[in-house]
């Protein structure tokens, strides 16, 4: 029997793509993102002038749907609350670049690596099954 946290790392290692929102002027705004992950922590890229940076720093709480298959009802995700900060960590960055330089459109002195620490993960419509939840000490 695997365990709940089993499940969602076989979520995020299988996926990429997943909706990531944010919140400007009490409206929420969501858009797709590529992400990769050191044990539970997203990893992503933007512009460092995008929108979503703005409304990042008013509001750094993120909502975040990850690893929809499209195959119809009952397709397992997960559901991510998470704190966005920017990264500076050369190690890990240095790491994801070569993931991320692929994707990101623009000049690479304008992408911003954004660190998503999970507060709460959902593992969603695991074959009918209720979902099942794993939270993560917040400071």
């Amino acid at each position: 029997m695997t365990s709940v946290r089993d499940e969602i790392l076989e979520v995020l290692n299988r996926e990429k793509v997943g909706t990531m929102a944010t919140v400007e002027n009490g409206k929420p705004y969501s858009r797709y993102m590529t992400f990769q992950h050191e044990d539970f922590v997203l990893y992503t890229v933007t512009n460092k002038h995008s929108e979503k940076v703005e409304e990042l720093k008013k509001n750094p709480y993120t909502h975040i749907l990850y690893g929809y298959e499209n195959k119809g009802f009952g397709d397992t995700f997960v559901e991510i609350e998470g704190k966005v900060t920017a990264f500076e960590d050369e190690g890990i960055k240095n790491k994801l670049a070569e993931f991320f330089t692929g994707i990101f459109i623009g000049n690479k002195d304008e992408m911003l690596t954004l660190k998503i620490e999970p507060i709460r993960m959902r593992l969603m419509n695991k074959k009918g099954e209720p979902p099942k939840e794993l939270e993560f000490a917040t400071e």
